[in-house]
Order: structure tokens, then sequence, then C-alpha cells
């Protein structure tokens, strides 16, 4: 199983949460910047972490702590020089010495994870891998709890909850600076402003790290980094040394083609989930989906999946299932059970988009495959049905693969679907009653080619802001138009403010065609769209769409009525916090 993809489209906190939810184990290395952090997952759990500031040890936080002296972490760590094959890490070595009690240890490491996390949460681009076979490379990651006589689990939740306290703490009083996008810092200069970049062992309660001697032995090295070579060797033990060499130059040279897409629309990312057992394969997807900015979690596990597709859809991504061949050996990923576990995942997650990898000779199967429904059916290179052309087939499926997800996120950008779901995510996000009717009115405007926000007053609507009115709808919302519509006789208006209910369609209102048309324009043809935003039962705004000077196009309704619905309950909501925070008089 590996794990890997960059911060800027999937958050440290989401992908802690993945990696606990689904129990897995591994060394989660996350690289920015500054430098290179880990985290150590057992079963789920957090076990223990690298920082990328060698001043933050697990020794050096217990000594600035008071758990142990000076003398103690050196003593320990003359025993694990001198073990030789027997040596522990410092945490085990100290716990079996007697010379730490468990819950001294248990608050060291925890301190130092939180160290690591908060540290992490200022990152804004970079790339994390989960690597499940490389935990026990260096010594310091040997240590997992069924090896120690003493068991140390951190339950990952409530160190992820408070290093977010502590992350969110720090932000308020000024001491952490989020890194920006297009901030270029040195990465190996230290900021003199002393603006506090890193959070120090003091914020957690321990003593002040930053003041130890840089002298103080390294006693937490970090992972040591397998070379791309080293992997396609291992991995791809059946190439010849040629193939092994051209594959690498060309995963080595791909830098992805996310900035050549065009075709309009609103690109939306796709998260994809391989179930894969081939590792080479997935090595190779992964490593050309990170350059297109694509994550990728490859399991060959069942399990793994629900708990993966949950997380991805809880966070309104746009998840795509791959299934990989089948295989001609044991029944884990037969053609019966491939298509057994797509029907169990297209009935339990209906919004998750399926794709097939197929043998290009496997004719049936892929056909069976598009019969059930799957989005698509991709051939994948196989060496025993093409030895002699496998590699030119590898190179050409990995420049073809991510292309077609970077299509299909395109395509999915500027579905009404995509749009409206977009829209709901973002009111969830809103606090004010300004804010709430301008999400409503950008969410209209994505399908409409004009859209207006109409306040609703007892005699008459006030026009608010516009988008694609008196101006370019890319310029986004004008300021406020503030023309009015009288509401004194009977009119479209009048009906869709009493009843709450939403209306489509042509229109010779007298109200729409002699004050609403003169302020704006009127559109080629005559259909307009009026959308009521109700708050404790009563309406009080209209948003207002038609299509400009072109044709009318098939607009899902029930959608934008769904998201003012859920702008109501989130206006009410903001309505009664501002209630209660009013001081009484």
């Amino acid at each position: 199983m590996s794990f890997t993809g960059d911060l800027e489209h999937l958050s440290i906190v989401d992908v802690i949460q993945l990696l606990h939810a689904t129990r897995k184990s591994g060394t989660l290395t996350v690289k920015g910047r500054k430098g290179e952090s880990q985290l150590v997952f057992s079963d789920g759990y957090i076990v223990s972490a690298n920082h990328y500031d060698n001043s933050l040890r697990i020794g050096n936080i217990l000594v600035e702590a008071g758990v142990i002296t000076a003398d103690t972490l050196e003593k320990a760590l003359d025993e694990q020089r001198s073990a030789g094959e027997n040596r522990l890490p410092l945490v085990a070595t100290l716990l079996e010495g007697g010379r730490v009690r468990k819950e001294d240890a248990y608050r060291g490491l925890e301190a130092l994870i939180e160290l690591t996390v908060v540290e992490i949460l200022t990152w804004k681009r970079g790339t994390f891998n989960l690597d499940v076979s490389n935990v026990t490379v260096s010594d310091e990651y040997r240590y997992f709890p069924e090896k120690l006589h003493e068991e140390i689990t951190l339950h990952t939740e409530n160190v992820l909850m408070d290093a977010l306290r502590i992350f969110d703490e720090k932000m308020r009083d000024g001491l952490l600076v989020e890194e920006e996008l297009t901030e270029e810092l040195p990465t190996d200069e230290a900021s003199d402003d002393g603006t506090g970049l890193t959070i120090s062992a003091a914020d957690l309660g321990l003593a002040d790290v930053d003041k130890l001697e840089k002298t103080i032995p390294r006693v937490f090295a970090g992972l040591e980094d397998r070379t791309p070579h080293l992997k396609i060797q291992e991995l791809g033990a059946d190439l010849s040394e040629k193939e092994q060499e051209e594959l690498l130059a060309f995963l080595g040279s791909y830098s992805g083609h996310a900035d050549e897409a065009g075709g309009g629309g609103e690109e939306i990312t796709p998260s994809v989930i391989l179930f894969s057992a081939d590792e080479l394969m997935t090595y190779c997807v992964t490593t050309v989906c990170r350059q297109e900015g694509i994550f990728v979690f490859a399991t060959n596990e069942e399990q793994d999946l629900d708990p993966i597709i949950e997380q991805l859809l809880a966070r309104n991504s746009l998840p795509v299932l791959v299934f990989d061949a089948p295989q001609s050996a044991g029944v884990r990923f037969s053609p019966h059970k491939l298509e057994g576990l797509r029907q169990q995942k297209k009935k339990a997650h209906p919004r998750v988009a399926i794709i097939q990898l197929v043998s290009p000779l496997d004719y049936v199967f892929s056909l069976d495959s598009l019969k059930e429904g799957v989005r698509a059916v991709l051939p994948r290179p196989v060496r025993e049905e093409r030895g002699e052309t496998f590699l030119e087939d590898t190179l050409r499926f990995l420049e073809t693969f991510p292309a077609y997800l970077r299509a299909f996120g395109r395509e999915q950008g500027g579905a009404p679907v995509a749009r409206i779901a977009q829209g709901l995510a973002a009111l969830r996000q809103l606090s004010e009653p300004p804010e709430i009717a301008l999400s409503l009115l950008q969410s209209v405007a994505g399908v409409f080619e004009r859209a207006i926000t109409l306040i609703v007053r007892d005699t008459e609507l006030i026009a608010e802001r516009g988008i694609g009115v008196r101006g370019d709808r890319r310029d986004g919302a004008t300021p406020p138009l503030r023309f009015r519509v009288p509401l004194d006789r009977h009119s479209l208006f009048g009906a869709v403010i009493e009843k709450g209910s939403v209306f489509f369609g042509k229109t010779d209102d007298e109200i729409v065609r002699e004050h609403l048309f003169p302020a704006i324009d009127a559109p080629l043809h005559g259909t307009v769209f009026l959308l009521p935003l109700r708050s404790f039962g009563k309406t009080v705004s209209l948003t207002y769409g038609d299509f400009g000077h072109r044709e009318p196009s098939p607009v899902q309704v029930e959608l934008l009525e769904l998201l003012a619905g859920e702008a109501g309950l989130v206006l009410e909501n903001a309505l009664y916090r501002r209630k209660r925070e009013k001081p009484s008089a």
C-alpha cells in the first residue's frame, strides 16, 4: 500500500486521519522547503516522529523537561552505539534500563509528535509519502509497541486535536507564521527576525529547547532515502537493465502537463484510489500523478477502500476508484472477484467514478466492465501478452493515465453537480449574512450568464451585487447596483416571495419587463430564474439569473433549490450566533 501526494491538494490533517481510519503502519515522510519530517504509524497510531529541526529530538526534549539528565542521555547514547545489532531506539533503551517512567516517555514522545505536526501545519506546499516497507531502515524507527515490554501508543485523534489547538492559539497570538504559497525563502538559512516560524517545546509546557547546544549528538536519525534507481531495480527485477534505465529516465524527466490543459471550465483535481497488487505499476503511477498534482492512495486490501472513499467524500474531493487488471494467479484479483467488488462499491458510493484497467487482449472482461457501468476501461501494459513492446506500452500508459484524469477533472469541474457540491462546501464555512448571499450569487452565476442578488423589502426589491451585469462575468461580483424594483402590485416577484418556491422559465411579467430589464438590458430570450433565500419562514432575498446573449440550456433547478435551502440554514445559524453574542442592555 502506498500513499503519496501534495499538501496543496490534501492537508496533513486529512492525511493523518486517513492513515488512522485505515489502521496503517509505515513511515509518513513530509518534505517541504525547510526540510523533511516523519511521522511513524503503527496500526493507525502515531508511535514516533522526526522533526526537521535537528535540535528537536526525543532525548533533548526529555532533558529539557527535567525527566532525565544530560549525563543519563549521554550514557544511553553510548549504550546505543555499543549495542551493535541489538541496538534499540533511545526511548526503548531508557525504558528498559529503568531510567524513565512510562508516563514521562509517553509525554516526551507526545510532545515531539505534536511539535512535528504543528510545524507541518504551517507548510502550505510540499509532498508526502507513506512507505510501509521502509519503516525499519533506520534504527530510530525500529520501535513499535509490540516489540517492547512497555507499550506506548499515542491516540492519533487526541494528538491531532491537541496539535490543532496549539496551532490555532499560536496563530491567534501571532507566534506562528503560515508559509505563503508565493513566498520564496532560502532553505538553508534561519530567519533573523525571530518571528517564530518553528514552534518550540516550551509551547507544549516543556522547557525552551531552542537554548540547547547544537553539539548535542543527533539521537533520532531520519530515514535513509532509497533512490528511484533502487526502487526500479527492486520492483522491476524482471526488466532488463536497458529497460530499467529507460523507465528510470522517463520517470526522472516527467514533469506533468497540467499547465498545457485547456478546454475551459473549472478543473477539479481527482483523487485516485488504486486497487492493485502490482508494486511496479503502483510506484510508476504514483510518481507521474504526483507531478500532475494528483494524489494516489494505492492498496491491495479490500477493507481499505470504504474508509478512504468516505474520507475523500467528506472533504468534497473527487474520488476516482481504479481497479487494476485481473490476474491469472489467485482469487483476490480474479475477474469474478473484481466484478463483485466493483458492484459493491458502485452501490455503496454512487458518486464515485470507477475506472477498470484491462489487458489489451481481454475483450470479454472489457465489454462486461462497460456493461456494468464503469466510467472507463483503459488498456494497461502486460508483459506476458506484449513482451516485445512492454516498455513502450508502459511509457505510453504512464503518459495517458494522468492526462485522462486531468480531462475527467475538467469535465467534472464544469458539471452542475460539481458546482453545487462546491457551493455547499463553501457555504458551510461562512458565518456572515452578506457572505452567504454572495456565495449563493456565485453558485447561480456558475450556471447562468448573469446573476443578481435582490434584497426583499416590504414594498420593493433592492438590487445588491451582480455578476455578468454591467461588465464581464470574469471580473466577479460588482459593487451594489442599488436600483429598485417595486412590489406594489401583483408580479412574478411577489408570487415567488410569497410561495418561497423557485421559478425557471419564460415570462412576460410587466414588472420584470418595465423595471428589471431597463436596468440590466433584456436578455436575448425571456427565460429567467428566481431563487428565493428563506430564513425563519420568510423570504429575505431573491437570486436572479438569465442566459444573457446566449441560448437557454437545461438547468438542474432542484440542485440550486437544495443549495438555497442549505444557505437558509447557514443564515439562521449565523443570526442565532449574532443574537447570542450581542451584549444584553
